[in-house]
């Protein structure tokens, strides 16, 4: 269309044709050009369509050598008349004035011409690919234009008569290679009539004369080819003075040899081409597509396996794409629809969509499908074709397809895990998992663009975690987004958060929403693997043992297992330790909603008090390993699990709840929500043991204060006054002293009350060492005192606990009580507390290097450490190599000093003990600093005092700040010793060091 008109959109489209009269033809009629001149302006327009040409260019055609006085004048007249033949055809402004001169605004497709010589160029574009059929389509259209001669009646001065041959010569050539692709095609009868009469006319054209012979040979009349070979050469001789060219002569040898080469040529091929459109923005899976790309050549099968919505077809179908040139005889595609039991193809179905895709007409498919199966492989026999079976529901939907010859090529894709396949074949299997975060962003950011997703980067992060890194749900989330331009992220991010996540991850008017494609892998499973897919979907942690899922479901161990194998094996969960599976956080909103529509009320409470008795069963028995005396609370379990998940001891025991650490919170926030106060204050106490052990301060105080508020809602002060002086240990633990003091106050009346000097005890010890944490030594020896003396009457171990926990007060006011740890260490002994032997013994160590007996000291924490590492309560350990290099830093050992403190320094890290780790790089800094390497203490001190403001602790930065200044003292920096040391000092002060404190101030 032209770019300016005013005509209505329906109108037809201005045509200027010069392939024969010069002619305009607009919406209205053709145009009335009067006169040779305006059709010349016209057509000189035309040629040039959409660019201006001179007023002085145009003079010179239209008057050559001799233009009148009066020719500008004249040439805007004509100017001014064709402008009124083109209004009067309906095409107002397209004849416009551009600068100095003039320009015909429209398509250049629009005039004949260019139309024409468009066409030839996308016809020789199609012969690479042997698209001989299409090509020649091209060239009829192209032909098909003209009306006879070029620039009719334009005159033949020298511009009309160059353009007019350029043209021509472009027309004979696009004749050539018409017929020369009709005798491809093998319509050699219809071209030798057309060949005959242009040869007629360009007799000496050899090009011509070659395929008209050709054509003549392959219509069976060999002698008449043979014959205008001779009669052409006889002309080019007369004519010309010349023989027939080499091409010519080889064609007329071939002829009389009857070279086969001179047969009609096979027809291009016909080879499928079945692969759909490759998914739009693709991304993400650079890893994946250099898996497959390295599977070819290798095994004939490649299999993707994910869950519903990962991307599985994607994957295929982008590397399918990349990979066509390896296939060039042709690439299959069908979708199994193996998701769905009821639909999914059947076998005979799938082979006849592969055979009528190879070509085999449908009343030459064969009726039985091992038949079928066999005419596959004998079409696949030495071919290389790519075969793309999507959704595969089973391996028998697979196995009938197996190419049977190298060459070709089987890429599956399934929410199974097709081991059935590798059995018989090699398989070349591809694991597909949700995105990673950099992936799910740059998806995101593909879809909405950049600078969207780059204005909201925190809401988009937590979209991705919304959608669970699955690429469906990122794509349906980015879908909405896109409808709406003006909405924030942020906004949907909210939507997401809400009560029905699933149905917000839809789109309107699509069926493939993330609650549908979840549907479809569910109704495929067996009934036993339903249900315990349900009754999963309301447990509360992120993974399950198989032993869990038995106790839920009430089945045995053995009939678990060949349901979780099935839900394994549909990628509905996934294993990602040995025998510990997890659900996709979509998934298993999918499995809540199906528990909550399907299973009854009754049912679903059932499985909820399974669930709480496993774990109370599990705490129980790890409590009764590490602590067999500790039975204060013993719950009466209804559901017995068939068997435990450990062995009966203590590592093993603790080793189990390390990989289930990340499920106890939230099961016991569950009890909490149910209204199973008794079983959540059970689950603290029992728990207990196994913190203390491992550590874990955040998820042990959390635990501790669900205990609270489970016991309050229980409105039972035992529990209360328990749970409280449990939260309060928690919380010295995570050196929260100031806070375990407000909670033990609140217990203390309570354990008053309830009678129990034990817990009385317990209580005044705790608060004694939130008093020593706070170093208030004097408040923690009263507090002390007084445990010791609740516990001196009934509880030799209670005793032993407090003359420790006295003695390590002691300690830490700088004094060495030998006498008083050697006590508790006897008590200790006499009851078998091994954790309570190697804290005393390190307290011992502590207190003979205050005493100046750095041997002794030695020895002692040396078998603490030993002691710890017995027992298998290695968070400790740490610590104590820390207090071994810190004594022998004191004796001037700063070798062996530094060799301590890097194994303390790796298991702290490996514990993630941040308190212990930011010490030790403190003393490690001391040392560099005592023996000169001013460089290394520096980093260390610094490293240290940046871990210490996370893990705040006032007395052992300041310790820091001391060293810091002392550094800087060497470095001759008076400013930065004055910071440090006033620094140092006021921490010190607020952690009640006032000899410290005052030293600095000196």
């Amino acid at each position: 269309m032209p770019h300016a008109s005013t005509q209505d959109s329906a109108s037809p489209p201005p045509v200027i044709r010069l392939l024969g009269p010069c002619e305009v033809t607009g919406p209205l009629g053709t145009a009335g050009l009067v006169g040779t001149r305006q059709r010349v302006l016209v057509a000189l327009l035309a040629l040039d369509a959409g660019k201006a040409l001179t007023q002085s260019r145009l003079i010179d055609t239209l008057w050559g050598d001799d233009p009148p006085r009066t020719a500008v004048r004249t040439l805007q007249s004509h100017i001014a008349r064709v402008r009124q033949a083109l209004d009067a055809c309906g095409l107002p402004e397209i004849l416009v004035t551009r600068g100095p001169g003039y320009a015909l605004h429209l398509d250049r497709d629009h005039v004949d011409a260019h139309r024409f010589e468009s066409l030839v160029r996308e016809a020789r574009a199609d012969l690479p690919g042997q698209q001989w059929s299409a090509a020649a389509q091209r060239l009829d259209e192209a032909l098909a234009l003209w009306r006879g001669e070029a620039l009719s009646g334009l005159g033949d001065d020298g511009w009309a008569t160059a353009e007019r041959e350029r043209l021509h010569a472009l027309r004979l050539a696009a004749a050539e290679d018409l017929w020369e692709l009709r005798l491809r095609l093998g319509d050699h009868v219809s071209a030798v009539g057309e060949l005959e009469r242009l040869v007629a006319e360009h007799p000496v054209r050899e090009r011509l004369i070659g395929l008209l012979m050709l054509g003549l040979y392959r219509s069976g009349r060999q002698a008449d080819a043979l014959g205008h070979y001779q009669r052409a050469a006889a002309r080019l001789a007369d004519e010309l003075g010349l023989d027939p060219g080499e091409q010519l002569q080889e064609l007329h040898r071939s002829m009389l040899r009857r070279d086969r080469s001179l047969d009609l040529p096979k027809p291009p091929s016909t080879a499928p081409a079945q692969l759909p459109a490759a998914t739009g923005h693709f991304c993400g899976r650079d890893a994946e597509l250099a898996g497959l790309r390295g599977w070819v050549p290798g095994a004939s099968i490649a299999v993707v396996s994910g869950p519903a919505g990962v991307g599985k077809s994607a994957l295929a179908v982008q590397w399918a794409h990349e990979a066509r040139e390896l296939f060039p005889d042709g690439q299959l595609f069908l979708d199994l629809l193996g998701h769905d039991p009821d639909a999914a193809l059947t076998a005979a179905e799938a082979l006849t969509h592969v055979l009528r895709g190879l070509g085999v007409p449908p009343d030459r498919v064969p009726a039985e499908p091992s038949e079928q199966s066999a005419q596959v492989r004998t079409l696949l026999q030495d071919r290389r074709v790519l075969l793309v079976l999507d959704n595969a529901g089973t391996a028998d939907h697979v196995l009938p397809l197996v190419p049977a010859t190298p060459g070709s090529a089987l890429l599956v894709t399934s929410r199974q895990q097709l081991s059935a396949l590798v059995v018989q074949h090699a398989v070349h299997a591809v694991e597909l998992d949700v995105m990673d975060p950099a992936g799910a962003r740059e998806l995101l950011g593909r879809i909405l663009g950049a600078a969207r997703v780059d204005a909201e980067p925190e809401a988009a992060t937590r979209l991705a975690e919304l959608c669970g890194l699955l690429p469906l749900a990122l794509r349906i989330a980015a879908a909405k987004l896109a409808a709406r331009p003006r909405q924030r992220i942020d906004d949907l991010v909210a939507q997401l958060s809400g009560d029905d996540r699933l149905g917000v991850l839809s789109v309107a008017g699509d069926s493939h929403g993330i609650r549908g494609v979840l549907a479809t892998a569910y109704q495929a499973l067996s009934e036993p693997a339903a249900r315990l897919f349900r009754l999963l979907g309301l447990h509360p942690g992120a993974t399950f043992v198989p032993h869990l899922a038995a106790g839920v479901a009430g089945v045995s161990h053995g009939r678990v297992r060949r349901s979780i194998d099935e839900l394994a094996a549909a990628h509905l969960i996934t294993e990602i330790d040995s025998d510990r599976y997890r659900f996709h956080d979509l998934i298993r909103l999918y499995a809540r909603e199906r528990a909550l529509a399907d299973e009854t009320p009754q049912a679903r409470a059932e499985a909820a008090d399974r669930l709480l008795d496993w774990y109370r069963a599990v705490s129980a028995a790890t409590n009764t390993a590490l602590s067999p005396t500790r039975t204060r609370i013993v719950p009466a379990i209804v559901h017995q699990p068939e068997a435990l998940p450990f062995k009966a001891e203590s590592a093993a025991a603790v080793g189990f709840l390390d990989r289930e650490r990340g499920n106890l919170v939230p099961v016991v926030a569950h009890a909490v929500e149910l209204g199973r106060f008794t079983v959540a204050c059970e689950l603290a106490y029992l728990l207990a043991g196994f913190f203390g052990r491992r550590g874990s301060g955040t998820d042990r105080i959390a635990i501790c204060r669900l205990g609270v508020t489970a016991a309050d809602r229980l409105g039972d002060a035992a529990y209360a006054g328990l749970m409280r002086s449990a939260l309060g240990v928690a919380l010295n633990a995570g050196r929260r002293y100031a806070e375990a003091l407000d909670v033990l106050a609140e217990a203390l009346p309570l354990a008053i009350a309830g009678g129990d000097r034990r817990d009385e005890g317990h209580v005044h010890n705790n608060m004694a060492i939130a008093h020593a944490g706070l170093r208030r030594f004097d408040e923690a020896a009263v507090a002390f005192g007084r445990a010791l003396e609740l516990h001196s009457r009934n509880d030799p171990a209670a005793v032993a606990v407090a003359l420790n926990n006295v003695g390590y007060a002691e300690v830490q006011a700088g004094r060495s009580p030998v006498d008083r740890l050697s006590t508790a260490l006897a008590l200790a002994r006499e009851v078998g507390n091994l954790p309570l032997e190697a804290a005393v013994q390190h307290g011992l160590g502590l207190a003979c290097r205050n005493g100046g007996d750095h041997e002794a000291a030695l020895r002692w924490l040396r078998d603490s450490v030993d002691t710890y590492r017995r027992i298998g309560d290695l968070r400790e350990v740490p610590g104590g190599l820390a207090d071994i290099g810190a004594t022998l830093l004191v004796t001037g050992d700063h070798g062996g000093a530094l060799a301590h403190f890097g194994e303390a320094l790796e298991l702290s890290r490996a514990h993630a003990d941040r308190h212990v780790e930011s010490v030790v790089l403190g003393q490690v800094g001391r040392t560099h600093l005592e023996t000169g390497d001013l460089a290394a203490a520096r980093e260390h001190l610094t490293a240290a005092l940046d871990l210490r403001r996370r893990v705040p602790d006032p007395y052992e930065e300041a310790h820091l700040h001391r060293w810091l200044g002392v550094l800087a003292e060497q470095r001759d920096d008076a400013a930065a010793v004055a910071a440090h040391r006033d620094r140092a000092a006021e921490l010190y002060a607020a952690a009640n060091a006032r000899a410290e404190a005052a030293a600095l101030a000196r």
